[in-house]
């Protein structure tokens, strides 16, 4: 009886199939790769771009290096392989605490526009693109109209051009409500635009914090207080309409360039992510040195994940963070994937809304904020 039973007491352990053990092995090398590059996605924020050729590409695909580290931990676990789901669980725990960066859960407040505020400041920040619509018309008007439905109490346009603008009635009305500060710098005047900031309250003073003028600032007199706004429009990807379409095109697979082509992107990204990388540090020490209430805002080029953000958002509350909703990009291409426009602000400010609207004036989307100055 001993004998018969010993052989139930040590069953045999059942052997995969081939084709488990090769989908294994594919798994485990994805983890290791997802796994990489999730640890470069941590350090993305703290090394400058012109220490690593890699890490600033990284920062623009964290939120698909995240998801697909979440889909590979819940694969080991259900193949009961809890070594491997372990660290990748790790990850996925870690990574979460920076999710807010580009995804918020659809947590909605509640806001009564028509209840009026003391205290209450709306911002908006819109790269307009010259006022070039997708057709290549002017889309100066439907901008104006914009900036009217909204009525925000600050407006910084970047890549704003006079020629275009003095040729639209409904910009020019604006002349009633808004006091206006241009800057601008021999190159950005030979290819026609500046930088322009619109304001309904009185603009005291206004200067340049980046030459020629890639940071500029006002300062308005705001409920008694005076509040410094800073828009910025950094050093450009230099990845232009061709290379989206390619990038989001079936061509990168079957295209016969394909390797010289994204060589190519991928240089010019990170050279200008090295140019972006020395003015945030400028700038933040500029926008630092302001200890009233303040406003950094624009278009700065890169994603929540990269040095530029994690220098110019220190110290700083993103709008975004703090009552966005759901997965919001600014950026009308890359697959849509892209928040590349902040609202940042003091802690001066409660951040009352969020919003970006889906209007096609530009390559990017505006981003409207509301703001509720505390102690009033």
């Amino acid at each position: 009886m001993t004998e018969y039973y010993s052989e139930y007491r040590t069953p045999r352990k059942r052997r995969r199939s081939l084709p488990m053990r090769l989908v294994d092995i594919v798994a485990t090398l994805l983890s290791v790769v997802a796994g990489l590059a999730m640890v470069g996605a941590f350090l993305v924020p703290y090394i400058a771009p012109s220490r690593s050729r890699l890490l600033p590409l990284l920062g623009l695909v964290t939120p698909a290096i995240y998801t697909s580290v979440v889909a590979l931990a819940l694969y080991w676990i259900v193949r009961w392989r809890w070594i491997r789901a372990s660290a990748m669980l790790v990850l996925v725990l870690v990574g979460f605490f920076r999710i807010s960066l580009f995804y918020r859960p659809e947590f909605r407040r509640v806001y009564d526009r028509r209840i009026p505020e003391r205290g209450l400041f709306k911002v908006m920040t819109y790269n307009v693109r010259c006022f070039y619509d997708d057709g290549g018309g002017s889309s100066a008007d439907q901008v104006a109209r914009l900036i009217a439905e909204e009525k925000p109490d600050i407006v910084c346009l970047q890549e704003f051009s006079p020629r275009l603008a003095e040729r639209s009635e409904a910009f020019a009305a604006l002349d009633k409500s808004y006091q206006s500060a241009l800057f601008g710098h021999q190159q950005a005047l030979d290819l026609g635009y500046q930088m322009a900031i619109l304001s309904r309250h009185r603009i005291l003073r206004s200067g340049v914090a980046l030459k020629p003028a890639a940071s500029v600032w006002i300062d308005a007199a705001v409920n008694g207080d005076t509040v410094r706004i800073y828009s910025n429009h950094l050093r450009t990807t230099s990845i232009n309409a061709a290379d989206d379409a390619f990038l989001s095109s079936r061509r990168i697979i079957t295209d016969s360039t394909r390797d010289a082509r994204i060589r190519s992107i991928a240089t010019r990204f990170r050279s200008n992510s090295v140019v972006r990388a020395a003015q945030a540090d400028t700038i933040a020490r500029e926008a630092g040195a302001w200890r009233g209430p303040k406003i950094v805002c624009g278009d700065f080029n890169d994603t929540p994940v990269s040095y530029v953000y994690h220098r110019m958002s220190r110290g700083l509350n993103d709008a975004f963070r703090e009552r966005g909703s759901g997965y919001s990009h600014t950026f009308r291409g890359f697959f849509n994937s892209l928040r590349i426009d902040f609202v940042l602000s003091s802690d001066h400010f409660e951040t009352v809304t969020y919003e970006v609207p889906e209007v096609p004036y530009s390559d990017h989307l505006p981003v409207v904020v509301r703001l509720k100055l505390q102690n009033h």
